[in-house]
């Protein structure tokens, strides 16, 4: 991929927060490329990085926190260089929005729904009142809000989950960005209400051409909409490929546990898989492998020197000693060895709720 075709590049990005006197590295060694028009889902588990990670991206890291090393650049613009708050402002929002996972803390009770789409489109588009409040129904009614001209004016106790979060989209796309973050936008929806934003989002992209950064714990929605997985754990990223790639060709250990975990390979009646262990603490250095504690694949080499990236394929990357030439041969866990065949007769026997018509099209690749 060449520099013309990112739209955002990290290259080395470490961020760490004061914290009662001591140092929690959050973030550390980061680099990352993202393509225009693309969609990248972030995954690993809670604590891993990923918020952390596209908060930096905005400016909207914790008082407490800073990126000590490294350089985000967004169109030629070094962002890790911005320092104010007023410094972001060309950037937040209006360039790059985000869509956050519980959409009443990211709408105001007090003012009414068509009011708080409308004061971003004449703060981002330069628009007079009424010509916001026409554009601002129009989104409404592009996001799925019935009768948007009559809902203009309720407020958010009066909708529902689902439609509250369909306003924040709104919201974002308001303010005309190159990227929208989607902070696990559906964690807190049922399973129909999940499909239906995850389709908005997805036609909405097609329709407006921006690019996606989905940070989700939830591989079948990565399956539903992602073009490119990146996988974190304890403030890095250990593997990154596409979306097949991910699934269907793994070499990381972690992202092996991960798949591994998904709900959906259970056999009725058996303990559902779970990752044994904990993350290491990030207020302390970590020697070697940050996953080797937990990895049943692990060798010595992995307590005492932290492995490079390995390439795999033009889009393929794996953090881990096991794909060293030197290293012994480790197979992926039975219950992943036929993901594709497992998945395929899930959705023939109309069971796998999350691949279901969303995540046709990635299954079936």
């Amino acid at each position: 991929m060449t520099e013309e075709e990112n739209i955002l590049t990290v290259k080395n990005l470490s961020v760490s927060f004061k914290v009662r006197n001591r140092t929690l590295n959050a973030i550390r060694n980061v680099s990352l490329n993202l393509k225009k028009s693309e969609t990248l889902a972030i995954v690993g588990e809670s604590g891993s990085g990923k918020s952390v990670l596209t908060r930096s991206f905005t400016g909207m890291l914790e008082a407490n926190g800073e990126m000590t090393e490294g350089t985000v650049v967004y169109n030629g613009q070094v962002l890790s260089d911005l320092k104010k708050d007023k410094d972001w402002e060309g950037i937040r929002g209006k360039e790059i929005a985000t869509i956050f996972q519980d959409p009443m803390t990211s709408l105001n009770p007090i003012k009414t729904i068509g009011s708080q789409i409308a004061e971003v489109v004449v703060k981002h588009q330069k628009k007079s009142k009424k010509e916001a409040k026409k554009i601002a129904i129009d989104l409404m009614g592009r996001t799925g809000i019935p009768n948007p001209d009559k809902r203009y004016n309720e407020y958010p106790f009066q909708y529902s989950g689902g439609m509250r979060q369909r306003i924040v989209i709104a919201i974002a796309l308001a303010c005309r960005p190159n990227i929208l973050i989607c902070d696990e936008p559906t964690t807190a929806l049922d399973v129909t209400i999940q499909a239906q934003i995850l389709d908005l989002i997805k036609e909405l992209q097609e329709e407006y051409n921006f690019t996606t950064i989905f940070i989700t714990h939830d591989l079948g929605v990565v399956a539903a909409i992602a073009d490119r997985v990146a996988v974190m754990y304890s403030g890095e990223i250990v593997e990154t490929g596409t979306v097949e790639e991910i699934f269907y060709n793994p070499k990381h250990p972690y992202t092996w546990a991960l798949l591994s975990s998904l709900p959906q390979l259970g056999d009725k009646g058996d303990a559902l898989y779970s990752i044994p262990g904990t993350p290491p603490s990030l207020y302390k250095e970590i020697v070697g492998d940050a996953f080797a504690p937990r990895n049943p694949f692990a060798m010595e080499i992995d307590f005492e020197k932290a492995p490079p990236f390995f390439q795999l394929s033009d889009t393929h990357f794996a953090k881990t000693w096991l794909m060293d030439p030197r290293a012994p041969e480790a197979k992926k866990p039975e219950a992943i060895t036929n993901l594709h065949e497992h998945f395929t007769q899930l959705m023939k026997a109309d069971t796998f709720q999350v691949f279901s018509e969303e995540g046709g099209e990635a299954v079936g690749k």
